[in-house]
This record gives structure tokens, C-alpha cells and sequence, in this order.
């Protein structure tokens, strides 16, 4: 019986680790691993309320925990890949005076460098999201403000377009440090707003009582398949608009 309660528990300690490999590609500037390792923290993060739900094992602890792993997969990771695209634009605040081991890290004199921390306002505007998230009654069974997974997918979409869809147009966007700055302040924003936003957390299977549910995973996977990494940022917009279309209605959302 202790060992089954634990199993939601183990799930979301996967999500975390997954969120600590995650953290050490984004300082070295392997974006798109980081990407991956955050993809599948956020896919562990999905499965642990699944199989608490399954094998009724929810618990305090639990919920303190996955807040806790979230904070680094869809937290700090997310963080660290904005740092890190606008200092491809604006440069880096840091730099080494020898690669040897224990090297002094010393700030660069005063400039536009320094807007690249700006990319960690994510990180907090998440620690601040999540926090909230732990005390406010009205989340049990939908969300207020953008859940920080979706917005850390928006976020590493990102490099995975630099990478893989090399268009003209993508790489000028991208590569536009006060776009960057924008979607940065845009996202903490969104992450807090008093915005209310259906959930994917399945209930029950009935289509009635989840028709949003399943037109937004129709449309969503539809969107990938055709626009692949391009299509992120829609299906992001694509929920945030449905869920303000159907708020108030006669749906169980």
C-alpha cells in the first residue's frame, strides 16, 4: 500500500530530474536538449496527477512536490533558454577570465548586455505562479492565469524553430532581442493573470462533459502535424482563446 501512494510521488521526482538535466544543457547552450529533457519532465508532470488520480493517492506532500519539481522544469529551465537567446542578441553579462576551474566570473562593464537577465523574469514570474497556484482554492479543477508547462512549451519552442525551421522570417523574429523582451514581460504577465483557463485533466471520458477538451486536442495535433514547432505558439493562443470563449458557458471546463 506505501509503495502505491509513492508512485505518483516517484513520477513527479522524474518530472525533476528531467528538469535538472534540463538546467545543465541550458547554461551550456544546448537548447534544443534542453528542450527535450523539459518536453519529458512536463510529460512526467502530466502522468503523476494521472496515476494519483488512478491509484487515488493524493496527498499534501504530493501537490508540495510537484510545485517543487515544476519550479525547476517549467521554472527555471524556460528561464534559462530566454537568458540565453537574448544573449545571442544582446550578448552575456559574464565573462570568464580563464576556463581553468575555479576562474573568477566577473560583470563586463555597463551595456545592453545586461538586458539579457531580463529572460529570468520568467523565472520568477513562475516561482510567484506556482506559489499562488498552492494556496488558491479556486485551481482544483481548471486554472487562473497560464499553467507554467504551457508556458515553458511556448518558451523552448522557440530555439527548436531556430534549429529546425530555418526560415527567413522565423530567424529575423527570433533574433530580435526587443521581440524577445516583449514575449518575456508578455508570458510573465499571462502566467499570473486573472485569466481563467480550462484544464486537460480528464474527469471522466464522456465527450459531452469534455467537448473543449477534445476540440482543443483535435485542433492542436492537427496544427503540429502540419506547422510542426511553428504551431506551439498557436495552440498556446488557440487555448487561451477558447478558454475565454467558453467561459461562463454551460461547459465543464
Amino acid at each position: 500500500m506505501w509503495l502505491k501512494k509513492q508512485i505518483p510521488n516517484i513520477i513527479t521526482l522524474l518530472n525533476l530530474f528531467c528538469g535538472c538535466i534540463a538546467v545543465i544543457f541550458g547554461v551550456q547552450g544546448h537548447l534544443e536538449l534542453t528542450a527535450l529533457f523539459v518536453a519529458l519532465g512536463i510529460g512526467f508532470d502530466f502522468f503523476d496527477g494521472f496515476a494519483a488520480r488512478i491509484l487515488n493517492a493524493h496527498s499534501e506532500l504530493g501537490l508540495q512536490l510537484d510545485s517543487l519539481a515544476d519550479m525547476v522544469t517549467s521554472g527555471v529551465a524556460p528561464g534559462i533558454v530566454m537568458f540565453q537567446l537574448l544573449s545571442n542578441v544582446f550578448g552575456s553579462p559574464f565573462h570568464e577570465n580563464s576556463n581553468s576551474w575555479g576562474s573568477d566570473l566577473v560583470f563586463t562593464d555597463l551595456d545592453l548586455s545586461y538586458l539579457s537577465l531580463i529572460g529570468l523574469l520568467i523565472t520568477l514570474a513562475s516561482a510567484y505562479r506556482l506559489a499562488k497556484f498552492n494556496i488558491d482554492t479556486r485551481q482544483t479543477s481548471s486554472f487562473i492565469g497560464l499553467p507554467t508547462p504551457a508556458n515553458t512549451l511556448l518558451i523552448i519552442s522557440l530555439p527548436l524553430m531556430l534549429k529546425f525551421q530555418q526560415e527567413v522570417w522565423i530567424t529575423q523574429i527570433i533574433g530580435n532581442g526587443w521581440f524577445l523582451i516583449t514575449l518575456t514581460l508578455v508570458s510573465c504577465y499571462m502566467l499570473n493573470a486573472e485569466i481563467p483557463l480550462f484544464s486537460l485533466k480528464f474527469k471522466t471520458w464522456g465527450f459531452k462533459e469534455n467537448i473543449v477538451r477534445y476540440v482543443f486536442l483535435l485542433l492542436a495535433i492537427t496544427l503540429i502535424i502540419i506547422f510542426k514547432f511553428i504551431a506551439i505558439p498557436c495552440v498556446i493562443l488557440l487555448y487561451v482563446l477558447m478558454s475565454l470563449t467558453f467561459r461562463g458557458k454551460k461547459i465543464n471546463i
